[in-house]
């Protein structure tokens, strides 16, 4: 027999702050039990049964295929806050004290745009013991290989099988009886890829804020930390703490240290795609990661950070200039792409067009021109729009008889990276607004090729002014209002209601 905690029943809530508070009671009382359990199977009791505790859910019923006509005008040009037609629709919930701001709002827009009730309770998706563990704890440690083995047999171990990404790739089709789903992931996807970005990025989910920027080197980071540093530094600053690996905090002056800042220490080594956040208390901060070189690692991170949900990402890396007429520290500003990576073939066909976001374009462009104070002529004579071409193959030059300089001249692509079509790709997957800006540091078609003198003047020139062009883009996108980021085209016919 399952050794389950005390069913709670489902509840109705016209409230969403009501709605909410049960979800946190159903998931505190669910993980307490599993931690409990833990806790004494690391003893060795034996216990009464298979362990189980279930991940809450909502659940709304609609009877119509528009929204309630006494919805306000302030939500009618959302792009999410309501289902698609009649039905039943429904997600498993998580960390409810990671997402409780994003679940609030989720269940406001529902309540005001369907004017029905919320139905809160538990589900029977079982919650993996993995995802159970709390931050430092490190239970496992502590037993014998023969004790760890048996967890299999006791506890609910991951399955992969409930955490793909159907619903995000328009794939999944519910069974006859099963309600449609109200968001891109469920609570299994979500805590699965929260334990991954502790592993990849060396900090903890809680620390990422909204909006994300993208490198593939780390002249970028170095320079990113510097001004951290330095916001840290400034009693006025909009920013209230830097991190780094190792959860490491550093608090502005002024702000004093939290509990939990004493426990973070910098790893020995940095980790696979290491993070760092300049935190604002809004949450509306800048998180920047070093995705390293090549587009596996670009679809990893960005597969784990859409679970977030952030306004938006946005690219900044250097390029390899295709035109003549460009000259080495050089922007393009990407409005299309060719995407010859060839990770995201199975969940994103190529026939699927990725297109540029208005909202996006504007404010890097105009983030160039505030940077740089340049205008008209002479910012088009540094940054040129036009298609990027990503590439899974570094040494694309050494292939035979010019194929893919002729592909790529077809395309009338202006630039070549390994990472930026894979990141706007994902972006439009899983509904998260993208941009691209590079900065043309080799010409190989041209002769131009990066020598070590050559790149490191180049670097050090650039990378400060093409980080900050970044962040301006960002406050940019922040002063004009985050409902108005997440577009319309990123809608599919039937989508899910929840951002």
């Amino acid at each position: 027999m399952p050794y389950l905690p005390a069913f709670i029943a489902p509840s109705r809530f016209t409230d969403p702050a009501a709605a909410l508070a049960q979800v946190q009671h159903i998931y505190q009382q669910q993980i307490d039990h599993l931690r409990h359990a833990m806790q004494r199977f690391v003893a060795g009791d034996t216990l009464p049964g298979h362990v189980r505790a279930c991940y809450p859910f909502v659940r709304v019923h609609t009877e119509t295929v528009a929204r309630a006509s006494s919805a306000p005008l302030e939500s009618a040009h959302l792009s999410y806050g309501f289902v698609a037609g009649p039905g039943r629709f429904e997600t498993t919930l998580t960390r409810p004290d990671l997402y409780g701001d994003y679940y609030l709002e989720q269940f406001r827009l529902l309540l005001q745009n369907h004017q029905v009730e919320l139905e809160v309770g538990t589900s029977t998706q079982p919650i993996p013991v993995h995802f159970s563990f709390a931050e430092h704890d490190h239970v496992e440690g502590s037993m014998s290989a023969e004790r760890r083995m048996l967890m299999r047999d006791v506890f609910d171990l991951p399955d992969l099988a409930s955490m793909d990404d159907g619903i995000a790739n328009g794939t999944y089709e519910p069974k006859a009886g099963e309600p449609q789903p109200l968001s891109l992931f469920t609570a299994p996807r979500v805590d699965y890829s929260l334990h991954r970005l502790r592993h990849y990025t060396g900090t903890a989910p809680e620390w990422f804020q909204n909006f994300v920027l993208f490198t593939n080197y780390q002249f970028y980071i170095d320079e990113f930390v510097r001004m951290g540093h330095e916001a840290m530094a400034d009693p006025h600053s909009e920013y209230v703490a830097f991190i780094e690996p190792g959860n490491v905090v550093t608090r502005r002056t002024g702000l004093a240290a939290e509990a939990l800042d004493a426990l973070g220490v910098p790893p020995p080594r940095l980790p696979q795609m290491p993070a760092y956040h300049l935190v604002r208390a809004d949450n509306r901060g800048i998180t920047m990661v070093n995705i390293g070189v090549g587009p596996a690692n670009a679809k990893n991170i960005t597969d784990h950070i859409a679970v977030l949900r952030p306004h938006a990402w946005i690219m900044l890396g250097h390029c390899a200039g295709l035109r003549n007429s460009q000259q080495l520290g050089d922007y393009v500003l990407a409005h299309g792409y060719v995407r010859e990576d060839h990770v995201l073939d199975e969940e994103l066909p190529l026939w699927v067009p990725i297109p540029a976001l208005a909202e996006i374009q504007v404010a890097l462009e105009a983030a160039v021109a505030d940077v740089t104070q340049m205008k008209g002529t002479a910012l088009k004579n540094i940054m040129r729009t036009g298609t990027v071409a990503s590439t899974d193959n570094r040494n694309w030059e050494l292939l035979p008889n010019n194929q893919p300089q002729r592909r790529f001249s077809q395309s009338r692509a202006v630039a070549l990276d390994m990472e930026s079509a894979t990141i706007a790709a994902n972006g439009f997957r899983f509904r998260v607004p993208y941009g691209t800006l590079l900065c043309v540091s080799d010409k190989p078609l041209h002769g131009e090729i990066k020598l070590p003198g050559m790149a490191n003047h180049f670097y050090r020139e650039r990378v400060d002014q093409h980080l900050r062009i970044g962040i301006r883009a960002i406050e940019l996108l922040r002063a004009q209002g985050v409902d108005q980021l997440h577009s319309r085209k990123l809608r599919s016919f039937a989508e899910v209601a929840f951002q």
